[in-house]
C-alpha cells in the first residue's frame, strides 16, 4: 500500500475524503466490455493501493457499475471507505428485454431508465442502490443529470428542476438530518449547469464532470467562485476531461464523452509540449492541476485495469515544478488567475 492520501472535509459537511478516490463509470461498460475478472482485479488493485473513496451511479451501465463495486466492498471493513451513488433515475425491467437497446452503454444490464427527481422517487432511488450495493449505507448521494444535455428539452429540465426544489430535495435533507448520508450534492456537466441549476438548492457540494480541467476553465471566476462564496465544495469527475488528458492527443482521443475537436487536440498539444520540456507526465498535470482550488474536495479518475490504477496513484505522487506551472500560464495555456499546486 502507498503512503495515506491527504483528506479533506467536502464543502460544510462532516464528510472526510481522501483527494484521490476510483470513479466507476466506466465499470458500467461505456467505451467497451469488460470481464468480471478483470473489473475485479482493477477494484482490488484500487483498495491493495489503498484507495478508499468511490463514486458510482445507477446510470454507470444501467445497474452494472453499482453490483460490480458493491459486489467487491461488501467484504471489506464499512468504515474503511467512503462510498457516493446517486438519485434521479429509476431503473425498471424494459418491457421487451429480447430487444432492448443499452445504448450508450457498449455493455451494461437490461434496465430501462426513468427520470424522477420528487421525493418518492429519490427514495426509491437510493433504496435501489442499497440493495445493487448490497451494502446498508453510502455516504453521500448525488443529483444526477440535471441539465440540458439529458433532459434535452428546456420544458422538461424546468420542471424537474422544479420538482426537485419542491419535493426531491426534501429526501435529501431528511437522509442527512436522521444520519442515514452525511452530504449530499449535485452532478453538473456543464458550466451553465454550474452557474445557475447548482444554486436552486442548497448543497453541500457539486460534483464537476467537465467545467473544470487542465483544458478548460472557464468556469473559474463564476461558478467555481461561487463554490467558494458559498462554501459549496468541488469533486472533479472527470479530471481527463474524458480521455485526452490521459490518452493524450491524436487520433481516437476523446473529449467531453466524445471524438476530441481539432482545437482542444492543438491546445493539448501545446500543453505537451511544455510537459515534455519540463518532465511532467501529461495526466500528473490533469490530476494536480484541479486540486490546488480551494474548493476542491478530490478527483475521482477512472480506470479499467489493475495498471490504469497504479498510473494514476503514479500520476497524483508525481513531482511537478513551479516552472512547469508558470509556463503553461505564459503560454496561454491555463487561465492566469487559476490557483497551481506548489511545486515539488
Amino acid at each position: 500500500m502507498r503512503q495515506t492520501l491527504e483528506r479533506r472535509r467536502l464543502g460544510r459537511s462532516d464528510l472526510e475524503i481522501p483527494v484521490f478516490g476510483f470513479g466507476a463509470a466506466h465499470l458500467g461498460e461505456f467505451y467497451a466490455r469488460l470481464d468480471e475478472a478483470e473489473a475485479d482485479a482493477t477494484l482490488g488493485a484500487a483498495w491493495d493501493e489503498g484507495v478508499r473513496f468511490f463514486d458510482t451511479a445507477p446510470w454507470y451501465g444501467r445497474g452494472l457499475s453499482e453490483h460490480r463495486l458493491g459486489g467487491f466492498l461488501r467484504t471489506r471493513p464499512r468504515g474503511d471507505f467512503a462510498i457516493v451513488t446517486k438519485v434521479g433515475r429509476i431503473l425498471r425491467r424494459p418491457r421487451d428485454p429480447a430487444s432492448f437497446d443499452r445504448a450508450p452503454w457498449t455493455g451494461g444490464l437490461n434496465f430501462e431508465v426513468e427520470f424522477d427527481y420528487s421525493y418518492d422517487g429519490f427514495m426509491r432511488a437510493y433504496e435501489q442502490s442499497l440493495m445493487r450495493l448490497g451494502l446498508d449505507t453510502v455516504d453521500a448521494l448525488v443529483i444526477h443529470d440535471l441539465d440540458i444535455g439529458y433532459q434535452v428539452e428546456e420544458e422538461r429540465l424546468e420542471a424537474n428542476t422544479r420538482r426537485l426544489e419542491e419535493s426531491g430535495i426534501k429526501a435529501l435533507e431528511e437522509l442527512k438530518r436522521d444520519g442515514q448520508i452525511k452530504a449530499y450534492g449535485m452532478g453538473v456537466n456543464t458550466g451553465h449547469s454550474l452557474e445557475t441549476t447548482a444554486r436552486r438548492v442548497d448543497l453541500d457540494f457539486v460534483l464537476v464532470a467537465m467545467p473544470y480541467t487542465l483544458l478548460d476553465q472557464d468556469s473559474l471566476h463564476r461558478g467555481m467562485a461561487g463554490c467558494v462564496e458559498r462554501g459549496v465544495g468541488v469533486i472533479i469527475g472527470s479530471p481527463f476531461a474524458s480521455g485526452i488528458l490521459a490518452t493524450g492527443s491524436g487520433g481516437g482521443a476523446n473529449y467531453g464523452y466524445d471524438a476530441a475537436p481539432e482545437a482542444v487536440q492543438a491546445k493539448v498539444r501545446g500543453i505537451e509540449s511544455v510537459c515534455a520540456r519540463h518532465g511532467v507526465p501529461l495526466p500528473a498535470a490533469a490530476l494536480q492541476f484541479p486540486l490546488a482550488h480551494p474548493a476542491v474536495a478530490a478527483v475521482i479518475p477512472g480506470g479499467v485495469s489493475p495498471a490504469q490504477i497504479r498510473q494514476n496513484l503514479d500520476a497524483i505522487e508525481a513531482r511537478i515544478p513551479d516552472a512547469f506551472w508558470a509556463e503553461l500560464t505564459s503560454n496561454g495555456l491555463i487561465d492566469p488567475a487559476a490557483p497551481t499546486p506548489p511545486g515539488r
